[in-house]
């Protein structure tokens, strides 16, 4: 998607065409985009904390070969103005908060050495975006990215079944013959394959009718078994706040259903928290409304912020480590949160780990600034089917981290396709999409 003007058709044959300079750069793509969703160590088995990027020399090597990739395919085949486009002033003050909680973490080393895979996911995902040069080339690396993963994802169920799903054996029994694919965990397969199904959808608004029905149901199928009803919900409803407004010729309706949603879902999870009249209402209305647990760990984090609410308690350096270990645990309180990895709440763990400040930050760059690129977006077919896909993936993730916590997440999967739809809403809005037909750009 790095050129701007329309393409006219050729008499290449495929095969040659496929080794032509654009030919390549979609390969690449194609291939960053797998990789990275599979990771390098697929069915492996882990609690809802693991996200396949331990580090281990095969996740090392793995992802310093996807940075080298990345950086020789900007270099030697992307635009340099569409990749400049991609820094935004937000994003770079964002980086910056990110970097100073590393600094300031308790073990700075062991904090940067995480830290390079989140920015190594970062750089692959813009990379991806860049790299293919028209909506067609896009789309090709869309189909081969989602029919492998699903595709190993199936196979996983037959070939490796314990690995593929979780057994009563594992570290959650609870979740015994839930999908998994070659995820970690049903918490991260559920909204790979949700994500999955918003790219079917896409392909088939934009005429690829077979590809894009298989993509979609094949997905929604293994999502469904994931056993995530939050998952199961949030994909209709994610799809209906982004379809429903263009259809009625009312598009300017998305970005106002989505801060509605935003909003809302705030109020209704960390609002019965931090909000006393919330809290009251809740108590109420909902006393048994608990999240699984989660309002217990949001009180303590939202306790031990109160310490350090400028700057947080850096990178890496609050749940699972020492400073929690040596806590004393309530026998009322129904989560350990000495063993908790994470907070369940991916706004709240910005603030935990970087300080309010850099939520706030946040806030504008992963919610606020794609709604103002969702309303640029140039009124061109390919634009707007294009748009509305990674508005998709934007809402549906943006929703789901008030449960889960993925943020800057090293290589978490979940991470990777939020800041693909956070990118891919800039790029979309700066620029008309390149077609190979003109008459299909219009």
């Amino acid at each position: 998607m790095s050129n701007i003007a329309s393409l006219r058709k050729t008499e290449r044959a495929p095969l040659s065409a496929a080794f032509t300079r654009e030919g390549v750069a979609t390969a690449i793509a194609a291939l960053l985009f797998t990789v990275i969703m599979v990771s390098f160590r697929p069915f492996q088995p882990g609690g809802a904390e693991l996200t396949g990027q331990g580090g281990d020399i095969v996740n090392q090597l793995g992802f310093g070969s996807l940075g080298a990739m990345s950086i020789f395919s900007l270099m030697a085949f992307a635009d340099p103005r569409v990749v400049r486009s991609l820094l935004s002033p937000s994003w770079m003050l964002m980086l910056g908060f990110f970097f100073l909680s590393v600094i300031l973490s308790t073990d700075p080393p062991s904090a940067m050495r995480a830290a390079s895979f989140t920015l190594i996911g970062i750089l692959t995902m813009a990379t991806i975006l860049v790299l293919p040069r028209d909506a067609e080339a896009f789309s090709k690396v869309i189909i081969f990215t989602a029919v492998v993963v699903m595709g190993l994802s199936y196979l996983g169920l037959i070939v490796f079944p314990h690995e593929a799903m979780h057994t009563a054996d594992s570290q959650e029994p609870e979740h015994a013959g839930l999908w998994r694919g070659v995820f970690t965990h049903k918490n991260i397969a559920g909204p790979i394959m949700a994500c999955l199904s918003f790219a079917g959808l896409y392909l088939y608004r934009r005429g690829q009718r077979y590809w894009g029905a298989g993509i979609f149901f094949a997905a929604m199928i293994f999502m469904l078994h994931t056993g995530s009803k939050t998952t199961a919900g949030l994909v209709p409803f994610s799809i209906l706040i982004v379809m429903f407004p263009s259809l009625i010729g009312m598009r300017l309706g998305t970005p106002i259903l989505f801060a509605l949603a935003i909003v809302a879902t705030a109020v209704g999870t960390l609002g019965i928290v931090f909000l006393p009249p919330v809290k009251h209402l809740a108590a109420i209305y909902f006393p048994d409304m608990t999240y699984t647990g989660r309002t217990t760990l949001w009180e303590f984090a939202g306790s031990m912020l109160a310490k350090k609410p400028w700057t947080g308690y850096g990178y890496e350096s609050f749940w699972g480590t020492p400073l929690l270990l040596n806590q004393d645990q309530p026998f009322d309180r129904p989560w350990d949160i000495r063993t908790i990895v994470h907070g369940h709440d991916g706004y709240l763990d910005i603030a935990v780990l970087m300080g309010i400040p850099a939520l706030c930050v946040a806030v504008y760059t992963f919610l606020i600034a794609p709604l103002r690129d969702y309303m640029r977006i140039p009124l061109r077919r390919e634009n707007i089917f294009l748009g509305d896909f990674f508005m998709m993936v934007v809402l549906f993730t943006a929703l789901n981290a008030f449960l889960e916590s993925f943020f800057f997440h090293r290589g978490d999967p979940v991470w990777l396709f939020f800041v693909l739809g956070v990118f891919g809403l800039r790029q979309v809005s700066l620029r008309p999409m390149a077609v190979r037909d003109p008459d299909r750009g219009a």
